[in-house]
């Protein structure tokens, strides 16, 4: 870019005031100053101070921490009582379709050059040389890399890394460029094909996916491979939910990417139960199978597999004690973790069992607050991961009520109970569904 236009740059602050003032212009509803859109168009937006503060120093801000933990709070208070908004009518955009199209198409081109001009991120060039050595099945036990504890990826990342470092040719700056580039290319199909699908709306859709590319937090992390891929499979999981052999295979590589999918399971299998959970669990099981069988691949005997499948788990998020790490718990006893990770696994075990029958709308906004909450604990830079759950609050936020869809939408969320019956188990399902509303 600096080729082109001499001395072009976009620092973070600049980012900050043009994305909110683009946000605000489009998304927030002037006419109705106490809707819960604008609430969480709000708490998105003031989500960047703290991350401007973090990033503003090399051993991260106190204030900035504090900041996203109080920002975060807010956003899980918020999730937990999505079930009590019950008047969800259907807000348009304050830009027309056509408009809309060419500002996501301008935002993509923004994060693309950002991707294209910045240096890779640490964790995606680990994972496209642990791809590389996959290809060529070197035994990856005997090499260690010195990254952050928030880059460490899984053996999925490498494994999805495979189909793009060929094509490279083997250039592993430009493959984990591709890779960011790719992944938010996911997250952006992703967020359209729920609005098409499950929301009947192909414009909120796109309205969802430009305001993720819109929003400062996706800027300042935009390289962050590790971060963006199980936020991508998790996004597809919730747009193919009908279909629960394919959302567990997508969950599954999620969970084989970084750590914190692993608590969404409870909460989906919940969700599925006798509807689906078998076909789910078995998926789960076959990708665990194939990361296993990867790793078979890049390992020279059963101690350097032992090896490697200890190591592709980051145990660190366990430990309770001072580690020198950087973060919100760098600054205090790591002690009080404790009864946080405790009041998580309270708040995970209420989640499951509570609402007996889910449906779409519960399990977005559980997911999305499991992970908000997983936040709190973590004890590297907890907080700052905004691109963990960014999708599904998008979700959350755009998502209108299911009584208020049209029957072909509510088809697919019906399909999970009817799946093994015939025509006559489907009318009697689909008659059972509260007729759509229509808001003018």
């Amino acid at each position: 870019m600096e080729e082109i236009l001499s001395g072009y740059h976009v620092n973070p602050p600049t980012w900050f005031v043009l994305s909110t003032i683009l946000v605000m212009a489009v998304f927030f509803k002037f006419g109705r100053l106490w809707s819960v859109r604008n609430l969480d168009l709000s708490l998105l937006l003031s989500l960047t101070p703290g991350l401007l503060f973090v990033k503003s120093t090399a051993s991260g801000s106190t204030l900035g921490y504090c900041w996203l933990f109080a920002i975060s709070g807010f956003l899980l208070f918020r999730l937990l009582f999505d079930w009590t908004v019950t008047r969800r009518p259907r807000m348009e955009q304050n830009l027309n379709p056509a408009g809309m199209a060419f500002l996501c198409a301008a935002a993509m081109l923004f994060q693309t050059t950002k991707i294209a001009t910045e240096d890779p991120d640490a964790g995606a060039m680990q994972t496209v040389r642990k791809a590389d050595g996959l290809l060529k099945r070197e035994d990856a036990s005997a090499t260690t890399e010195d990254v952050d504890a928030g880059a460490v990826t899984g053996p999925a990342g490498r494994l999805l890394a495979t189909t793009v470092v060929p094509l490279t040719g083997g250039a592993q700056i430009a493959a984990a460029r591709a890779m960011a580039f790719l992944s938010h290319l996911a997250v952006l199909f992703g967020l359209i094909a729920v609005g098409r699908w499950h929301f009947s709306d192909t414009n909120l859709g796109l309205a969802m996916g430009t305001l993720y590319l819109l929003l400062p937090a996706t800027a300042y992390d935009v390289t962050k491979v590790n971060h963006l891929l199980p936020a991508a499979l998790i996004v597809w999981a919730v747009a193919m939910h009908h279909r629960p052999t394919v959302a567990g295979g997508l969950l599954g590589l999620a969970c084989g990417t970084l750590f914190f999918p692993v608590f969404l399971l409870p909460i989906w299998m919940a969700f599925y139960w006798k509807r689906g959970a078998m076909k789910f669990g078995l998926a789960l099981v076959l990708v665990g199978a194939v990361l296993l069988g990867s790793l078979v691949l890049t390992s020279a005997d059963s101690h350097s597999f032992t090896r490697q499948t200890l190591g592709s788990i980051d145990w660190s998020v366990l430990k309770f004690q001072a580690d020198g790490g950087v973060g919100f718990w760098s600054l205090y006893n790591p002690a009080y973790r404790i009864p946080v990770f405790a009041t998580f696994v309270v708040v995970l075990a209420s989640l499951t069992i509570w609402p007996l029958k889910k449906n779409i709308e519960t399990l977005l906004a559980n997911s999305a607050a499991i992970i908000v909450a997983t936040q709190f604990w973590y004890p590297d830079q907890g907080g700052i991961y905004v691109l963990w759950y960014l999708p599904l609050m998008l979700l959350v936020t755009f998502r209108p009520r299911l009584a208020n869809l049209p029957t072909e939408a509510r088809e697919n969320e019906a399909r999970l109970s009817i799946s093994n019956g015939g025509a006559g188990h489907r009318q009697e399902s689909l008659a059972g569904l509260p007729r759509p509303q229509i808001y003018r």
